[in-house]
This record gives structure tokens, C-alpha cells and sequence, in this order.
């Protein structure tokens, strides 16, 4: 049973942009704050950006002002806008409620020239 489903991920120069997409079961998104977390290659994985369920966000340092996270309640679905990518960001990306219950397959975000 599919809950989480990320999509949107790709490869893109530095600089790019991207829109990654979850779309969330209704028990999962309803009620809950949403977070957008990344895992890169041999690290451990970060909490990027959250959103309450009333749309107050947070966003880590490495982030801020490049990426915007968003809900939309009536879909079930939380997007996250990634804007003047780098290199560093290179990662998968996955979505969840906080806090996190059962992970989904993520979506791999290349940023390279």
C-alpha cells in the first residue's frame, strides 16, 4: 500500500530549477506538518524544509531563499521549489508527515554540469 509518492527529481545545471512533487495518502497529509528531508551519498539524512498544516514554513540554513515549500490541502500533496540549485543538493529527496511514519522511494536530484 503506496502512501508517499515523490516525483519530480531529474538532472539540472547549477543554477537550475526543479518542482518536486509528493503526493500523500489522505491519513498521512491530513492534520499533520509536512517536511521535505534529503539523504546525499554517504550521509545521513536532513530535514530540508516543513510546513504546517496552516502553511507557516521552516527551512534549513543551506536553503533558505532558494527553496519554497508548499501544500495543497484539497490534493494531498506538498511541493517543494528549488530554485539557483548546487552542486551540494545533490540527493534523494523524500517527503513525510512529522513525525515521520513509513518512508516512500524518494526522488534522486542531480545537479552537475
Amino acid at each position: 500500500q503506496v502512501q508517499l509518492v515523490e516525483s519530480g527529481g531529474g538532472l539540472v545545471q547549477p543554477g537550475g530549477s526543479l518542482r518536486l512533487s509528493c503526493a500523500a495518502s489522505r491519513v498521512i497529509f491530513t492534520g499533520y506538518t509536512m517536511g521535505w528531508y534529503r539523504q546525499a551519498p554517504g550521509k545521513q539524512r536532513e530535514l530540508v524544509a516543513t510546513i504546517t498544516t496552516g502553511g507557516y514554513t521552516v527551512y534549513a540554513d543551506s536553503v533558505k531563499g532558494r527553496f519554497a515549500i508548499s501544500r495543497d490541502n484539497a490534493k494531498n500533496t506538498v511541493y517543494l521549489q528549488m530554485n539557483s540549485l548546487k552542486p551540494e543538493d545533490t540527493a534523494v529527496y523524500y517527503c513525510n508527515k512529522i513525525p515521520t511514519g513509513s518512508w516512500g522511494q524518494g526522488t534522486q536530484v542531480t545537479v552537475s554540469s
